[in-house]
């Protein structure tokens, strides 16, 4: 198999800001992207749960779902659209509330997850019967192809991944935005917002995949390096590349879609059988409902656990194993961690293996190092949510 070239990556529109900070340009999903800056990923890691890290998540799939004739009335609006996306996944996209976020799971009709993927209902009237959807890099041309069949004519899928999507990550984060759009530190995690800036409005969702506080912005491609150029001017911002965004998703427990999750991995054996909302599992109407109800009820062969792994770190494809040697499950994820100074992984054992404190083994170089189950996530959640009135 021919090697992808550089030519042949798709680039971002802030390509030309990562070259000339010395990034590491890889191939991700079918782009270049920046693997690491000079300081190096370890720098990058802390620097992001110490203060604030920008990254550039342009090779996502953002769009938007519009409902061609909408009538006015904005919760029967709202209801419509949902309706089109409903039968696609797991989630009560019905009764979200205007500008709330929400992670659900576009599955088969085995109940494997065909990809993970936010989204969000508007909060202005005027934009009821739209929603806002951010699928993954490597699925997105099949999940746009989806969404767009299951919109049926009755709505229109409007591409917005020729924008730029930044994610600002950290504890610092919050103070970094009040400066530039100050309406964005109101909002709770998952929700978001639409907020002037210059010339343009950002799409600013208060969400990530670090584990910590911080937002997910949506730029206009002329004004993304504009907006990178303000956000680095900061001295709290610095720019962090893929290693770093992969140990800070690992250490916060996060899956990984086509690693921790694939067609054949359901929610539940995943760990993430809260994606699969009350008001769906009630009415057994989403794809594989009779396999994920069965799992839901306990009955599973698998599910994914985290180990604290002794010595090196086991990487994906590593064997996990009891106390006689025997395989008795498969890494997903691994690395070392940066926050704990140790290696941790992530994996699939069966359930009588699964509680923590379990004492596991795992396969690295053909050798056999001790690994203990634990509860995830490895490093606490630092999520903003408001305080209930």
């Amino acid at each position: 198999m021919a090697e992808t070239s550089s030519a042949d990556l798709k680039t971002t529109p802030l390509s030309a800001r990562h070259e000339a900070l010395g990034g590491r340009i890889v191939p991700f999903a079918g782009y270049g992207l920046p693997v690491q800056y000079p300081t190096g990923i370890m720098a990058e890691h802390n620097w992001t749960r110490e203060h604030a890290g920008l990254f550039d998540v342009s090779h996502m799939g953002p769009s938007f779902l519009r409902f061609n004739e909408t009538s006015g009335d904005a919760q029967a609006d709202h209801a419509a659209v949902a309706a089109l996306v409903e039968p696609l996944i797991c989630g009560d996209i019905t009764n979200l509330k205007p500008g709330q976020v929400r992670y659900s799971l576009l599955l088969n009709g085995d109940g494997g997850v065909l990809d993970d993927l936010m989204i969000a209902r508007p909060a202005p009237p005027e934009w009821a019967g739209s929603l806002y959807i951010v699928v993954n890099a490597d699925t997105k041309e099949a999940d746009f192809a989806r969404i767009a069949a299951a919109a049926q004519g009755k709505a229109k899928l409007d591409r917005a991944d020729s924008c730029a999507l930044l994610a600002l990550q950290g504890p610092e984060a919050v103070n970094v935005m009040a400066s530039i759009a100050p309406g964005a530190t109101e909002l709770g995690f998952m929700h978001y917002g639409a907020f002037a800036w210059n010339d343009t409005t950002l799409i600013i969702a208060r969400s990530g995949y670090t584990g910590e506080d911080g937002f997910e912005i949506l730029v206009e491609p002329e004004f993304a390096e504009a907006f990178w150029d303000l956000l680095l001017s900061d001295d709290r911002v610095k720019p962090i590349g893929l290693g770093a965004r992969d140990s800070l998703r690992l250490e916060a427990g996060l899956p990984l879609y086509g690693h921790d999750l694939d067609e054949t991995v359901s929610p539940v054996e995943a760990g993430m059988g809260f994606a699969v909302s009350k008001r769906r599992r009630e009415a057994a109407d989403f794809p594989g409902a009779a396999r994920i109800l069965k799992e839901h009820g306990g009955d599973l062969e698998r599910i994914r656990v985290g180990l604290l792994v002794d010595g090196a770190p086991a990487r994906e494809g590593a064997d996990i194993l009891d106390s006689h040697g025997n395989k008795v499950g498969t890494v997903t994820s691994g690395g070392f961690s940066p926050t704990l100074g140790r290696a941790i992984a992530l994996g699939f054992v069966p359930p009588s293996y699964s509680a923590a404190g379990t004492t596991l083994g795992v396969a690295v170089r053909n050798r056999t190092q001790s690994a203990e189950v634990t509860d995830t996530p490895f490093v606490p959640h630092r999520y903003y949510r408001k305080p209930k009135p």
